[in-house]
């Protein structure tokens, strides 16, 4: 041992034992002067700090300044690495004591005094750290990753704010900076530089979640650094190799969030993705085809980053192939959400974007069918924002080939989703986002054109009048018309059976308008006569076709067929029900039906409050906005399964409360008939074959009749039929079935008693809460997860209440 190490050893033993202040601040002196001393630094600081962490005098002299300052000047001036995992190591072990106060206000002022720069550094001097095992490497590492999370986990409200995330991982992101920076100096000075330590340090606290908050502090300022130097685009993106695999899809994943461009992807990243299989498996698959939660913004950067080298551009042609795969394949439409679905497809335009001519040619048998499979599954989709996904994609597409006389055009109402995906396919930059941003001060609007008869563009001036030479007849003022109404030539029946002669021979488009308008009042009006040509009336509006562009003609029709139901329920109910399963309708004509018998019951389920409705007049029920109905009654559930929650925050359950209405003593007209011929396929129409649109209809449909029925004597036995028909399309491919098994499942379990629930599962309860667990799950559409949890809430509030357990928070 040399003079150092015993002189250390008899300090240390001061340091221990003593309790005279005068000795410690000897002792403290002495080692103080030692700690640019290589062999003491390497071979007695550790155990010298760690005498210090532990001293017995330090409750007893830690406010003497002269100590103080000596005790933190130890800890600041030593070997970095070793302090910071001694400070850490005693925080997270000491209870609440003077050594955890002094523990935690040293480790305060080593992040605030640069020690993370002087730690960083140190690590990629070559040759400059002495040789390690690899378990402290990665201690190091671990804690300078994982500062936050030691800190918080044992001094929770106590933590300063320079421990916390949102402080603390900025900090080591400057400290990251400034060691690359070190690191180009000493390259431009011929000195060689290691990596791998910062690197290593960067994936640990990607992998550990923390990315977002160190590149908003790395990304901006590499940006900015590798926009005009070669050099640190070398270092920056040797930085990335060296980061371990495991990390690298954090890592650049974080990265490439926290640029703008493309351009700027590629100088940082360089050709990694040709070097690094992991990070080509991340950007060229599992970005753009496994994951779905990035914003465009991202999938413009790696597309454009792949676009942007002759040797990646070979990669962006193999991802165009893969997702043409992807979006062409009839089961990935089925069994994906409408989120992933959409995300695709902005890949696949974004990719067809970046094309150029000659790549175009090379990729046109692939794009061709694509184009062709990819849009015709789409359209056999019953769920509209998948077929409006199809149409906007097949045109792009379709343009992009560019084929005179053969171009795809559809007719959809354009949307902001529709907007977005079209203007995906316009010119695309590379460059970054911040040198394109216009200049609000410098741009001006481009003046207004008036087109000459010549064919000539000139300038319109503010303030010009009109040329009297165009015009000889502008000085004529013409008649005020605003006020003028058209002339009817017909007036409107006022009879039932002259609007239903109308409705069935007229050829008068004006008289047929007329008679739709009030044909509603009329029916709800004369009670009697209604009923006397309830069926024939129906049936004439079933057939009826809009044949004269009749404005608002659905809904004046659909009001007229719910008025004749609600009027007249059994005749026309058993009309609808029996033509529903009949043969030469259309899909068009079975989903009115549906839809009339859904209205219809919700209007006869209302309170009464006349107990002598006899033959008078049928009020209209309030009107309420177009829209779905599916979606309306989801909303009237969905209140009502909240209201059967029991939380003790809310108090207890509140009920349904029972009242009288018409639609509880007929409601078998309205739900066996539906049931009956369901797995019977007919000539034009086959319920669980092709046609699972009004399958997915009719179990909506379902849902909401058994809803109805709640405090009905009839609603077990609806319920009854109602879960043997879903069990056996449980299964279905198809997303809007599945969300229509899942309503009626729902609606069942939340009308029938609960005794009955539970007898009617028997021994299929274990069966029937597996099935709705996988359901809350896996399913790939967020309705249909969200509905099974409903039902798995409510088949264990009903299995609670049968079998006496205490209800519990839910």
């Amino acid at each position: 041992m040399g003079s150092a190490g015993t002189e250390a050893g008899s300090c240390l033993r001061t340091l221990s034992t003593s309790r005279d202040p005068a000795e410690i601040v000897h002792a403290l002196r002495t080692l103080a002067r030692h700690l640019e001393d290589g062999e003491f630094t390497r071979l007695h600081f550790a155990h010298a700090i760690r005498v210090l962490a532990s001293a017995s005098w330090l409750s007893r002299w830690s406010e003497d300044e002269e100590i103080k300052k000596l005790w933190d000047k130890m800890f600041l001036k030593g070997p970095p690495d070793q302090t910071l995992l001694l400070l850490l190591d005693t925080i997270s072990s000491t209870g609440e004591s003077v050594g955890l106060e002094r523990s935690v206000s040293v480790l305060e002022k080593f992040l605030s005094a640069g020690r993370l720069q002087v730690l960083l550094w140190s690590r990629c001097e070559v040759g400059g750290v002495r040789s390690e095992s690899p378990q402290l490497r990665e201690a190091v590492i671990s804690h300078l990753a994982a500062l936050p999370s030691i800190t918080c986990n044992h001094l929770h409200a106590n933590t300063p704010d320079a421990f916390l995330p949102q402080q603390y991982y900025p900090l080591l992101a400057a400290g990251m900076l400034d060691t690359l920076e070190k690191t180009c100096h000493a390259l431009r000075a011929g000195q060689d530089c290691s990596l791998g330590f910062v690197a290593q340090v960067l994936g640990k606290v990607c992998i550990q979640g923390y990315s977002s908050q160190i590149f908003e502090t790395l990304a901006p300022r590499l940006s900015s650094l590798t926009r005009m130097d070669p050099l640190w685009q070398r270092v920056t993106q040797k930085l990335l190799e060296k980061v371990p695999e495991r990390c690298t899809e954090c890592v650049i994943t974080g990265l490439i969030r926290s640029l703008r461009g493309a351009a700027a992807v590629s100088r940082l990243m360089g050709n990694l993705v040709l070097t690094n299989k992991k990070a080509q498996f991340v950007l060229t698959h599992k970005l753009l085809l496994q994951q779905y939660q990035h914003p465009t913004r991202l999938l413009k950067s790696v597309l454009g980053y792949l676009a942007l080298d002759s040797e990646r551009r070979t990669l962006l042609k193999q991802v165009f192939r893969s997702v043409c795969q992807v979006w062409c394949n009839s089961s990935a439409v089925k069994h994906t959400c409408v989120e992933q679905q959409l995300y695709v497809s902005k890949v696949l335009l974004l990719c067809v974007a970046l094309l150029d001519q000659s790549e175009v040619q090379e990729l046109r048998q692939e794009m061709l069918q694509c184009m062709l499979g990819g849009v015709q599954c789409r359209l056999d989709s019953n769920i509209e924002r998948i077929r409006r996904m199809g149409m906007v994609t097949g045109e792009c597409l379709s343009h992009k080939l560019d084929t005179p006389g053969s171009q795809l055009q559809f007719q959809y109402e354009p949307d902001e989703e529709i907007r977005e995906l079209k203007s995906l396919m316009e010119s695309l930059s590379v460059e970054d986002d911040e040198q394109h941003r216009p200049d609000a001060a410098t741009s001006l609007p481009p003046e207004p054109k008036v087109e000459c008869s010549a064919g000539q563009s000139v300038t319109s001036e503010a303030g010009q009048g009109s040329d009297s030479e165009l015009d000889s007849d502008d000085d004529l003022t013409p008649y005020d018309m605003s006020a003028d109404q058209e002339k009817k030539k017909s007036a409107p029946p006022r009879y039932i059976r002259d609007c239903l002669e109308a409705l069935m021979s007229s050829d008068d488009a004006e008289r047929v308008e007329l008679s739709l308008q009030v044909a509603e009042a009329l029916l709800r009006k004369n009670v009697k006569a209604t009923q006397e040509v309830s069926v024939q009336f129906s049936k004439v509006l079933l057939h009826l076709e809009d044949r004269y562009n009749t404005p608002h003609f659905h809904t004046l029709r659909q009001n007229a067929m719910v008025a004749l139901t609600v009027t007249d329920v059994k005749p026309v109910v058993d009309y609808w029900t029996t033509e529903f399963y009949s043969l030469n309708y259309s899909l068009r004509q079975r989903l009115d039906i549906l839809e009339v018998l859904a209205l219809s019951a919700q209007e006869l389920s209302e309170p009464i409050t006349n107990k002598h409705a006899g033959a008078q007049p049928i009020g209209a029920p309030m009107p309420r906005a177009q829209g779905d109905d599916i979606t309306h009654w989801r909303q009237v559930v969905e209140k009502r399964i909240q209201s059967k929650t029991r939380r003790i925050s809310k108090g207890g359950i509140q009920c349904v409360k029972a009242a009288p209405n018409r639609y509880a003593p007929v409601a078998g007209f309205f739900f066996f008939p539906l049931l009956r011929s369901y797995d019977r396929p007919q000539v034009t129409f086959d319920l669980l074959g092709s046609d699972h649109l009004v399958l997915g209809r009719l179990l909506h449909t379902l849902g909401l009749l058994m809803h109805l029925t709640i405090n009905a004597p009839v609603a077990s036995q609806m319920g009854r039929a109602l879960l043997d028909f879903v069990w056996a399309v449980r299964f279905h491919t198809d997303q809007m079935v599945r969300r229509g098994v899942m309503f009626a499942v729902c609606s069942a379990f939340l009308s029938m008693p609960a005794e009955n629930l539970l007898t009617e599962l028997g021994d299929d309860l274990m069966e029937t809460r597996a099935w709705l667990a996988d359901v809350a799950e896996n399913d790939c559409d967020a309705d249909c997860r969200s509905l099974a949890v409903q039902s798995l809430l409510l088949l264990d509030k009903n299995l609670k209440t049968q079998l006496q357990i205490p209800d519990m928070e839910t």
